[in-house]
């Protein structure tokens, strides 16, 4: 199964009543590990599609290249990619039962009807559907759909499964069940599966790798601890998980200054005063006595999350949000005590200063979307 490379994948769509070209994907370098289960996450509009549907030879890039292992698959077909593209629709036939649906693609290819058999029966029974191969899709659950639209991807026996948010037409509880199903799917045929999504928690409960983009560019490719560890700028802290983004300086090496104090940390390699951004992470924040704080500040607000509370500090006049499980009273006091592990110190970049504190919950990257919709954009664009 193959390791997928492009290099300098450029992709333009025109909008010819305004005569401007909108790039969806621009000078875009990935590298996807091969027999893994690899996620593109983003915003809407961000070129997560585009470049999956790049990736299955569906969209033709303008510029660049794409490789499967060395071979240059830039100009081949999807069908010469030996690659299954599955999206949020099943597109089961209704008058074909299961068995025929799974089988439809192998008899497109003239497959002996002892081999279609074979590997029908082998497919279903991977993705937990043997029992059912009689049934017709109206007499399925919508999750029982998903596994046989799952199976049809399969039988093919692809190098590559690219997944294009798949999940999003079913409720939370399948969603979660379905999330466990794909991930032992794909460490069972060793197939390399990738999967657009906009859900930060499957893409970090299902990957070995996460690609994350905005503007149709990669911000940062990395295992799920890294993304959320090490975010690389602002845009990647904000988008993974929740983030107190500060402005600050680098007095020293290990030596961070924010909110108006010095705090140690574990980062070095700055210019001394360089300017920063600081991620504090709301979990990484101990609540203390307020005499004995690094920072003192009232809570404004208290959220019950179930299994901790979510709190809101004001601490001269900068929103903070703290994830604890003890129980704040609004309007009290508190302190709060940063150890240098929980400071993460990046170098300033374009989206430096585009994220506030927790003042409001508004969607405050939607203006960081090049591309407004998308799939319009490609419908509009595409041939």
């Amino acid at each position: 199964m193959p390791r997928i490379t492009t290099h300098n994948l450029c992709k333009y769509f025109v909008d010819n009543k305004k005569k401007v070209a909108t790039a969806a994907l621009y000078n875009t370098e990935a590298d996807m590990p091969d027999k893994s289960f690899t996620v593109i996450m983003g915003k809407s509009g961000c070129g997560k599609t585009t470049l999956l549907r790049t990736l299955a030879g569906l969209v033709r890039p303008d510029d660049g290249q794409i490789l499967f292992d060395e071979t240059d698959v830039t100009d081949k077909t999807a069908a010469e990619r030996n690659v299954s593209y599955l999206s949020q629709e099943f597109a089961l036939y209704p008058h074909l039962t299961v068995f025929d649906n799974v089988a439809y693609p192998l008899k497109l290819q003239r497959v002996p009807a002892e081999e279609i058999r074979r590997r029908v029966d082998e497919t279903c029974k991977l993705v937990g559907m043997a029992q059912l191969t009689s049934r017709r899709p109206r007499q399925l659950s919508g999750g029982q759909q998903q596994r046989v639209a799952i199976a049809r991807a399969l039988v093919n026996r692809p190098k590559v499964l690219l997944l294009d948010e798949p999940l999003g037409a079913l409720d939370l509880r399948l969603r979660k069940d379905m999330q466990n199903e794909l991930k032992n799917i794909q460490k069972q045929t060793g197939i390399t599966f990738i999967y657009v999504t906009h859900d930060q928690e499957e893409a970090l409960s299902m990957s070995d790798t996460i690609v994350v983009m905005a503007n149709g560019e990669i911000q940062q490719i990395g295992t799920p601890a890294d993304i959320y560890n090490e975010p690389v700028n602002a845009f990647v802290a904000d988008f993974i998980g929740e983030s107190n983004i500060l402005d600050g300086t680098m007095p020293a090496d290990y030596l961070a200054k924010f909110a108006g104090h010095e705090f140690k940390c574990l980062d070095a390699g700055f210019e001394k005063n360089e300017g920063v951004d600081i991620v504090v992470r709301p979990e990484d924040v101990d609540i203390v006595e307020p005499e004995k704080g690094m920072l003192r500040g009232t809570v404004t607000s208290v959220t019950f999350k179930g299994v901790h509370y979510e709190i809101i500090v004001d601490i001269g006049g900068f929103k903070w949000m703290i994830q604890t499980t003890d129980y704040c009273a609004p309007d009290s006091t508190i302190g709060l005590y940063i150890e240098p592990d929980a400071i993460h110190v990046m170098k300033k970049s374009e989206y430096s200063d585009m994220f506030g504190d927790y003042s409001s919950f508004s969607e405050e990257f939607d203006e960081l979307s090049v591309v407004d919709n998308e799939e319009d954009d490609e419908e509009a664009g595409e041939e």
